[in-house]
């Protein structure tokens, strides 16, 4: 008997180049390599239509997300539910009892509906979201943004865990999710770590010739990694750093520039960016918050060599033992100095595969599987 699958997304997952979609865009593939029918439903946002979704779907359905302001305004609930409550969506997964994978708390608006209540749904949160929003609003020079994003955060804290409640499975990407899930009063948490293109560990052996640190560089929490690292890590020209991703604002290129030791390699397709993390001696993996899981992180392990992280980058994870943990600039400049010149050797490799096995989206996405 056939095994069919709704999953909403809250974006359209192709290209599958940040975080959030390369999640959902690998999930829906393993999925439909084991078998799965998908039934895809996808909010555009900022993207467009997608036909290299359709080899891995029986169907994709694109509904239109609402973005005007005035939402804020007129619906208590968060931005990010309110403006994806489609009642075009609502009748179409009406129209069959199979179960549903709602890909965020974004498109669990559906869950205050009674008409779901005996469903099996199943939700992936990608972070505990009021959590996120104000980690990210702490780090947004603009005021109008960080207004809304501390907005959002605090009707995330009073929605994320009610809404939540009504699902059958909640999905967390790690183990200290799943715990703040439960204190929540989720039914059933079970931690599923993210999906990537990887199924199996392709680092090199060898020395590479420069640390990378590579992002969404719109992202203000990316765009402050950055300064924080040529400020207080590599200012003292000692070893030489590529900054890579897209839309680098004009004054990030500029304090890049300020810094010999310092290249920029603004929007690299996809196979340029494979081929900087692979060739690299250090992957430099930075971040304020400790909340989801990174999915550059995992792409490091897989293709790159050494990667040096702070702890807030693997918390949560089982994957601190893979890397160099370092949370100060000195520490920072300390394992440089050692990792910059140390090969990636066979027995590195070999540690890695041993751990990265339970990661690869194969063995992942069973759970999905048998879920359903």
């Amino acid at each position: 008997m056939d095994k069919h699958l709704h999953i909403v997304a809250f974006n359209v997952p192709w290209p599958a180049d940040y975080g959030g979609v390369i999640d959902v865009f690998y999930r829906l593939r393993a999925l439909s390599v084991a078998g799965v029918k998908v039934h895809l439903h996808c909010f555009c946002y900022g993207r467009t239509q997608a036909k290299e979704l359709e080899p891995y779907c029986v169907e994709v359905q694109y509904y239109r997300r609402r973005m005007s302001p005035l939402l804020m305004l007129t619906d208590r609930r968060p931005f990010i539910v309110s403006s994806r409550d489609s009642k075009e969506l609502k009748a179409r997964l009406l129209q069959d009892d199979y179960p549903i994978l709602l890909e965020g708390v974004h498109t669990c608006a559906l869950l205050q509906d009674d008409a779901f209540a005996g469903r099996n749904v199943l939700v992936r949160a990608h972070n505990v979201e009021a959590d996120y929003y104000r980690q990210l609003a702490s780090v947004t020079p603009k005021a109008l943004k960080r207004r809304y994003l501390n907005t959002e955060s605090r009707r995330l804290q009073r929605y994320e865990g009610n809404l939540l409640r009504k699902a059958k499975t909640v999905l967390a990407v790690t183990e200290a999710d799943k715990e703040r899930f439960l204190a929540m009063g989720c039914h059933q948490v079970v931690q599923l770590t993210s999906s990537q293109p990887y199924n199996h560990v392709c680092s090199k052996t060898g020395r590479g010739e420069y640390a990378l640190f590579h992002g969404n560089l719109e992202v203000d929490e990316n765009a402050s990694a950055v300064e924080y690292l040529i400020s207080h890590v590599f200012d003292d020209g000692r070893w030489p750093l590529v900054v890579a991703g897209h839309n680098p604002s004009e004054e990030l290129c500029g304090r890049v520039s300020q810094h010999e030791n310092v290249k920029l390699v603004a929007n690299p397709d996809h196979d340029t960016m494979q081929r900087m993390i692979s060739e690299a001696q250090v992957n430099i993996l930075f971040t304020g918050q400790p909340t989801g899981l990174k999915l550059k992180l995992l792409e490091s392990l897989f293709v790159g060599r050494h990667c040096l992280v702070n702890s807030h980058m693997v918390a949560g994870t089982a994957l601190g033992g893979l890397c160099t943990v370092a949370d100060s600039p000195e520490a920072m400049r300390d394992a440089l100095d050692d990792l910059m010149v140390r090969p990636f050797s066979d027995s590195d490799v070999q540690r890695r595969i041993e751990t990265m096995q339970a990661y690869s989206p194969e063995v992942v996405n069973r759970k999905i599987v048998e879920m359903i």
